[in-house]
């Protein structure tokens, strides 16, 4: 593959705000694909099978990770399976279309296991918060999880900021504008775009 059809993954500690970062850039250029992940969660309100999220049971789930159909997939803060859809990938890349994954750490170590032997080039980027007291605030600041599921989240955010070095790029998110912009000039770089 060509350094012009790289995989970018963003990935980052938990409510570091990814996908709000992600719709940012979305926005200003609609032409970057993102994949829509798979997962067994429930849905939150106001996202939409196939547009958030891909929702399906564990045993659907299951059986499409048996036949190799996810790039990657992931037990995420051991509630639920996510995983990325293997063959819309490969099919924008093929086509030159910048395309993005954004999933967490587990997801992206798993796409580093596989990239190599599904003939992917990949450029890793890490989306850091502020400081970790940010990173407090905006995760309580959504109210979608309780205080529990806060506590196990903020648990994981500790151990995923330990991995940043593990990145090709990081991007720290003070404002999501400029967290955008950055991203953009990663993928601009990566496709050869003016």
């Amino acid at each position: 593959m060509s350094q012009r059809n790289r995989l970018i993954v963003l990935t980052g500690p938990t409510a570091v705000g990814k996908g709000t970062v992600e719709a940012a850039l979305r926005g200003e250029h609609p032409g970057v694909w993102v994949s829509v992940s798979a997962t067994t969660r429930a849905p939150r309100p106001g996202e939409v099978d196939g547009v958030t999220y891909w929702f399906m049971d564990e045993e659907e789930f299951l059986a499409k990770e048996r036949a190799g159909e996810f790039l990657e997939t992931a037990v995420v803060h051991g509630m639920a399976h996510y995983g990325t859809p293997l063959r819309p990938v490969e099919e924008h890349l093929a086509m030159g279309v910048p395309t993005l994954l954004e999933i967490d750490l587990q997801g992206a170590r798993r796409v580093k296991e596989r990239a190599a032997e599904l003939g992917l080039e990949v450029v890793y980027v890490f989306l850091a918060p502020p400081s970790f007291d940010e990173l407090v605030a905006r995760l309580k600041g959504r109210g979608t999880e309780t205080p529990e599921q806060q506590a196990k989240r903020l648990e994981t955010a500790r151990v995923e900021l330990a991995a940043e070095d593990e990145f090709d790029v990081t991007i720290v998110n003070n404002t999501v504008e400029q967290a955008a912009h950055d991203l953009w000039q990663v993928i601009a770089q990566e496709y050869g775009i003016r």
